[in-house]
């Protein structure tokens, strides 16, 4: 079969699907494991970043952004961004992590975030460019929420600006293109053959 030359596809419907439903819940879950997973790698890492420049922690977080963007690249419906991080978040929680309850706001922050994104683009376009902003919007979300709930507005400019563009890096890449490819790796697998991710990946092979 040849390419689609048309890199990003129009969804037709907006209406939810109990298998939308389904998928969003088995990624969130699945995505809570990699998070909990995460908790001591990135945090050691966040840990060693800000004690060699302060606010460069934010390097590390994007790990933690990845939920919006992969759910919002598999569904491509309003609401999907939110929810599947908002899953992975809780997830993260109930299995025990260093920052309990105030993990699921993080996960709503951060899920908000990215569905901003996808929202401006209308829902419409799923390449690795409105993948990467999807990942810097989490991670503009995350900010937001740590700079007015968690104290960051009292510290120094530096400090929030270096933190913020950690953030937007951190989010672009290892949220947003890392995964990007993880959806596409997906749906390579034929697991995606029910969503307009995986029929992309079927008309190029």
């Amino acid at each position: 079969m040849t390419a689609d030359p048309t890199p990003y596809t129009r969804i037709r419907s907006r209406r939810w699907r109990v298998v939308d439903i389904v998928i969003a819940a088995v990624l969130g879950v699945a995505i809570g494991l990699v998070f909990w997973a995460w908790n001591a790698i990135g945090g050691l890492w966040y840990e060693g970043m800000n004690a060699l420049t302060p606010g460069f922690g934010g390097i590390a977080v994007g790990i933690w952004l990845i939920g919006g963007v992969v759910g919002g690249l598999v569904i491509r419906k309003p609401g999907a961004a939110v929810l599947v991080e908002v899953i992975a978040a809780i997830v993260s929680a109930l299995i025990g992590n260093a920052w309990g309850i105030s993990t699921i706001y993080s996960g709503l922050a951060q899920g908000l975030g990215a569905e901003l994104v996808f929202a401006l683009f209308a829902y419409r376009f799923f390449g690795p460019g409105v993948a990467a902003l999807a990942g810097a919007g989490a991670g503009a979300g995350a900010w937001l929420l740590e700079f007015f709930l968690y104290g960051n507005i009292a510290k120094s400019i530096e400090f929030n600006a270096i933190y913020l563009a950690s953030l937007l890096v951190s989010g672009a890449i290892l949220a947003g293109l890392l995964g990007w490819v993880l959806v596409r790796g997906l749906a390579s697998t034929g697991a995606l053959s029910r969503f307009a991710a995986g029929r992309e990946s079927g008309r190029e092979a």
